[in-house]
């Protein structure tokens, strides 16, 4: 255990004994609004606006350890940044893209990325077409369709997809992707999303690198309020949140702020009566008691691997992987030995199988639903 004094407590603090003085005059310091629009003041004097600090804790030295070498700069920086930064060079096509797409992603994103068993859409259509979407509004029209928000529709830069995948897909085997391969990928993406590329379609032969990817300019790119690119970002951010009607906020004066019973009593109280559906046939029921379940003692609970399969994997299997029962589909897969099959169902494959099918099936369980799919 370790005795601290009274010396070292000061030394480890970095602001102590905020002593509010009168004395001090706040319209001697020259303030600095922050993002949010509050005021940041420099220490002056001992004192930041009202408030004094301890010299000894904000003039402390500390050592903050060492710069790191260019290598393990570039070890850690592996983003790709709109402007080109981290996108290296590489090609693919939409073709191959495709290949690719049907070889390792489809079984969680669905054909022509329509999305699937929980994983998200990549595609809905035409991007350009499906932005405009993005200002529909339900309150003002109940009968307007919602805003679609898939990659070609909603994300402002292409560079996030090219990044992503590369990093984190496929899901069970991230970072297995040449960069050529990642080219492909992303152009077949922004394909089936209808984004053209300085005006050309991209068609299955069109070849996608790091040039043509730099001009790409997403539908969306202009939708996002404030604007956080650019030197004068900062500034852009700070003049947004000062104006609170950007935002749907009240800007409340000084003089008005309370801290309790602030609500005049100008509220209306409306009571919906009879409102809603209430001639059901046959009536709908008020009972709350629930029935008695008797349960048989000797009744073992048994696993259902038919039912365990029809709620799980009948998705992938019978379209785009052998379906329980087919033989012949099976036959080359069977082949590398049941134990083989088993540790690919349980661990994954590269071929787009997650790990225990994506379930929450244990391995015993999950055994038998491959025993059953085998029969």
């Amino acid at each position: 255990m370790y005795k601290l004094d009274h010396k070292s407590i000061l030394s480890a603090v970095a602001v102590v004994s905020l002593l509010a003085t009168s004395a001090f005059s706040s319209s001697s310091i020259v303030s600095k609004e922050d993002i949010s629009g509050g005021l940041q003041y420099p220490i002056v004097k001992e004192q930041t606006h009202i408030y004094r600090v301890n010299p000894n804790a904000y003039g402390l030295k500390l050592n903050y350890g060492r710069a790191p070498t260019k290598n393990e700069l570039k070890a850690w920086d592996i983003d790709v940044m709109p402007d080109g930064r981290g996108l290296p060079e590489g090609s693919g096509s939409v073709e191959q893209g495709e290949e690719l797409y049907e070889a390792k992603c489809v079984s969680c994103h669905g054909d022509f990325g329509s999305g699937g068993g929980g994983y998200p859409a990549l595609s809905k259509g035409s991007g350009p077409e499906l932005q405009k979407t993005l200002t529909n509004n339900r309150w003002k029209d109940p009968e307007a369709d919602g805003p679609v928000r898939v990659f070609g529709s909603y994300w402002p830069k292409a560079s996030t997809i090219w990044w992503y995948i590369r990093d984190a897909m496929p899901h069970t085997k991230s970072k297995t992707l040449s960069d050529d391969e990642v080219y492909a990928l992303a152009a077949y993406i922004l394909s089936i999303n209808e984004i053209e590329i300085d005006g050309k379609e991209l068609d299955d032969e069109y070849v996608l690198n790091r040039e043509k990817f730099l001009k790409i300019k997403m539908p969306n790119e202009d939708g996002f309020v404030p604007n956080i690119d650019g030197p004068n970002a900062l500034k852009d951010v700070r003049a947004f949140y000062k104006n609170p009607k950007n935002y749907g906020a009240i800007k409340v004066e000084k003089s008005k702020r309370c801290m309790k019973n602030c609500q005049e009593p100008t509220a209306k109280v409306a009571r919906v009566v009879g409102a809603g559906i209430s001639d059901f046939h046959p009536p709908i029921s008020v009972v709350r008691d629930l029935p008695e379940v008797k349960v048989d003692p000797s009744h073992k609970v048994t696993f259902d691997a038919k039912s365990a399969y029809e709620e799980s994997c009948v998705m992938c299997h019978g379209n785009i992987a052998p379906a329980a029962g087919d033989k012949e589909g099976w036959k080359p897969i069977i082949a590398k030995g049941i134990d083989k099959v088993y540790t690919n169902g349980i661990k994954g494959t590269n071929n787009g199988m997650p790990a225990l099918g994506g379930t929450s099936l244990s391995e015993d369980e999950f055994k038998k639903v491959v025993d059953y799919m085998l029969k």
